[in-house]
């Protein structure tokens, strides 16, 4: 790999990209350097090999969700972009580097088709105003497109029009929904949704597996360095026959698991009922459901009392960057799985529980960094446990 630099008009104000203007071998070298700098000591106690970063080979159009905020323009025009770092000032942007070719002129054509439409844009300060955000996802394996319209109210003027230009003015989005978010919040996305084109879902593919993507679901972003993520911690609990997938969400790396190993039996915990739904439908699809069930429950509570009656023989947590928690890990290490497949967004947090792991009785095997957002200096971990 080269010393190439890549170039954006907006990156100084974006902010999104930092280190784009550092060559991608160096940026894979700092983000080795910082998992070796958390994790390092502990791999050299437990004699665990510290592999070296996977990244991307050309680290471009990795993006398949993008979104944007709207704002009043002058002239009755409708803003659109990225919020600049440390602001809400919008920098307009007709294309990204990172993103999936299709999503940024999908999410310029929302503000040109609500400019026509007089759809007024969500004025934050004030609290007024309909269009708020649209978030685009873009197949990587499919073809599918799911167009997410953020409004701050349920009624829509004349929603037939609108999906109507919309689709004239981007005939590759598969799907038009509209999710409803009425607080005064930085989140972008509400509680409540209502389809108003197509089927409203997406499906796209990981390891030979497809899944159903809702307009409220969690799935990454970057999906081919996915495959990667989910192949290492697949690797981490291979043979093992009955697998606990905690924090599953709608079901892909247990479902990754079933379909690769016949003889695997997989039990996913989630709190949030609607992946648990999605997660079922998922199975389904991929032909595993009857050797995947997922439960909706609280992980660490469930682990206490039902798991307690079961057996486990690996263990695969993918929690959020907050980390987990002493209880949850204090319920992994009383369930005695022979192998635990931790992977992790935030190496710091992940630092904090795989010593409470240790503490125990497991010792690192694999430590594996994953680079997921090339340009920023976020880097992911894959870290397989055995018990002693």
């Amino acid at each position: 790999m080269g010393y190439r630099t890549y170039t954006c008009q907006i990156a100084r104000d974006c902010g999104g990209c930092e280190w784009l203007a550092v060559p991608y071998p160096i940026q894979l070298r700092r983000k080795q350097e910082q998992v070796e700098e958390l994790l390092g000591a502990m791999a050299r106690e437990d004699d665990a090999a510290l592999e070296p970063i996977r990244g991307m080979d050309e680290p471009v159009r990795y993006r398949h969700k993008a979104a944007t905020p709207f704002a009043h323009g002058p002239r009755g025009r409708v803003r659109c972009g990225f919020y600049a770092a440390g602001t809400h000032r919008i920098v307009p942007c007709e294309t990204c580097l990172v993103e999936d070719e299709r999503a940024r002129r999908i999410l310029n054509s929302v503000a040109r088709v609500a400019e026509r439409l007089h759809i007024p844009p969500y004025d934050e300060d004030r609290g007024v105003g309909v269009l708020r955000h649209a978030v685009v996802r873009c197949g990587w394996k499919t073809e599918d497109v799911l167009l997410v319209l953020v409004t701050r109210v349920d009624e829509l003027r004349d929603p037939g029009r609108l999906v109507s230009e919309l689709r004239a003015a981007c005939p590759e989005v598969t799907s038009i929904v509209q999710n409803v978010n009425d607080r005064r919040t930085n989140a972008i996305l509400g509680r409540r949704c209502r389809t108003l084109f197509g089927p409203g879902v997406m499906h796209d593919q990981l390891l030979g597996c497809t899944f159903e993507i809702g307009p409220t679901s969690f799935y990454q972003t970057n999906p081919e360095q996915t495959e990667v993520l989910y192949q290492l911690a697949l690797e981490g609990v291979a043979g093992s026959a009955r697998v606990l997938d905690a924090y599953c969400g709608t079901g892909t790396i247990g479902i990754c698991a079933a379909r690769e190993s016949e003889d695997a039996r997989v039990t996913g915990v989630e709190q949030v009922t609607g992946a648990v739904a999605c997660a079922r439908r998922n199975a389904e699809a991929n032909g595993v459901q009857d050797r995947c069930r997922f439960v909706a429950a609280d992980a660490t509570e469930w682990m206490a009392r039902e798991g307690a009656r079961e057996r486990f023989d690996a263990v695969i947590m993918d929690p959020p960057r907050a980390g987990s928690t002493p209880e949850f890990l204090a319920g992994v290490a009383a369930l005695a799985p022979e192998r635990v497949a931790y992977v992790s967004c935030n190496v710091v947090t992940q630092a904090r529980d795989l010593e409470l792991l240790r503490k125990r009785g497991y010792r690192l095997e694999h430590v594996t960094p994953v680079d997921m957002f090339p340009h920023t200096r976020h880097v992911e971990s894959v870290v397989t446990l055995r018990r002693r």
